[in-house]
């Protein structure tokens, strides 16, 4: 117990002091938490032979002997970027956001005991994260100008080995998330105002996992997390240049819904030197539909009592392929592909997210000692010119200034995983 705590604190006050950044997964999710997994292309599910798999699939620690830790980090450049169409004044510009950079750290522990089927785990980790933050002029400040999401997740499981060949696992998952939202109250660059919500809360779920292996070459995994609501307690800011308004701060809380999520994936090893896996990944993001920030006391002029926010998002598929070589020494190699389909329409399309069906190729390897191993990962992301026309403005202030989230939008990110394990 003295080890786990030693472990968690620090983790845990790093994770809630970083904005990560989404990279790969849809809407806000961080997919990648482990470096010889997003090797594979997050094709893990049905392997799920490390510490990291109280993430990927719980069930998989029934596997492993004695007691694990590995722990990482994941290194992230993003460089999304927007472009006006060409009926505004600013077309033929091209607009970055100000932060490229993330790191986003992880930690698992497990144990399992001596001539029993149980194991447990403890897991701290960010499943969500987002951060993006726009220039003044890009054409859609009353719409989005900035916004970050500080998620952190601790997850103790229990799984147990009901048989050589099959195995089960829940746990439960104990969530933090701070949220931070910015826009403009007009569309005026020359005196500019703000609107921002900042807010954090609690949330508690729970996660299931099963992997069964029919026959030596082949075998199947699945896993599943609950939704996790929040209530977002925090303040509401209104910040204008006008002669006469001061600037006003209220007690505001939001409500947000973060959603389920089930993956499936069939592992196939021609032989012990092979391993071939599949996943597909769902995530409903229906849950995050129309959310309203409640604010207490009177508004600036300008300002809208009870501001809504309509993201009508939409389920979406996360395909992912995986492929190991495993040598003698201990060393490893491995290779993936991910397909990641978008989860926000056009129709309410908001520049915080820059969401858009994209392509992930991953390479890396590793080495697994008596006592201790590695792994490296470099992960390249690719999201095509996409572009968004006719969009609705997503809060009353962008309707209000007639500005839109309209243009064309392209992503490319580059990443580095560096993982490291010990059996002890």
């Amino acid at each position: 117990m003295t080890m786990i705590r030693r472990i968690i604190r620090p983790l845990a006050i790093i994770l809630c002091c970083i904005s990560a950044s989404k990279v790969l997964a849809n809407g806000f999710g961080l997919a990648s938490q482990d470096a010889f997994a997003s090797a594979r292309g997050e094709a893990f599910a049905a392997t799920a032979n490390n510490a990291s798999a109280i993430y990927y699939n719980p069930a998989g620690i029934a596997q492993l002997e004695g007691s694990q830790l590995r722990s990482g980090i994941y290194s992230i450049y993003v460089d999304p970027t927007f472009q006006p169409p060409s009926t505004q004044p600013n077309a033929g510009q091209t607009y970055t956001i100000g932060k490229h950079f993330n790191f986003i750290p992880q930690v698992f522990l497990t144990h399992s005991f001596e001539n029993s089927p149980v194991s447990v785990g403890l897991g701290v980790y960010a499943p969500y994260g987002g951060n993006m933050d726009w220039p003044q002029d890009t054409g859609f400040r009353a719409v989005a100008l900035a916004g970050s999401l500080k998620y952190l997740r601790i997850n103790p499981v229990i799984a147990f080995k009901l048989a050589p060949n099959l195995f089960i696992a829940g746990g439960l998952m104990v969530d933090y998330g701070n949220i931070d939202l910015e826009s403009g109250l007009s569309s005026s660059t020359r005196y500019p105002d703000f609107f921002r919500f900042k807010g954090d809360g609690w949330s508690v779920g729970y996660n299931l996992g099963a992997l069964w292996k029919p026959i030596d070459q082949i075998s199947i995994g699945a896993t599943f997390r609950s939704a996790t609501k929040f209530t977002m307690d925090g303040h509401a800011e209104f910040e204008q240049l006008t002669a006469g308004i001061l600037d006003t701060t209220l007690p505001a809380h939001a409500n947000f819904k973060f959603p389920i999520t089930a993956v499936v994936g069939i592992s196939y090893r021609p032989t012990p030197k092979w391993n071939l896996e599949f996943d597909a990944d769902y995530t409903d993001w229906n849950s995050f539909d129309m959310t309203t920030i409640y604010q207490e006391g009177s508004v600036p002029f300008g300002g809208t009592q009870n501001p809504s926010v309509n993201f009508d998002w939409q389920p979406s598929w996360i395909y992912e392929l995986g492929v190991t070589r495993y040598f003698d020494s201990g060393w490893h190699v491995s290779a993936g592909y991910v397909f990641n389909e978008t989860s926000v329409p056009s129709a309410y399309y908001t520049p915080l997210v820059v969401d858009m069906d994209r392509h992930f190729f991953s390479v890396g390897a590793g080495c697994k000692g008596k006592r201790f191993d590695f792994d490296l990962a470099y992960q390249f992301g690719y999201g095509p010119a996409h572009t968004v026309s006719g969009s609705t403005p997503s809060s009353l202030s962008g309707l209000n200034s007639g500005e839109t989230a309209d243009g064309t939008y392209k992503f490319i990110s580059h990443a580095i995983l560096v993982t490291v394990g010990m059996r002890f």
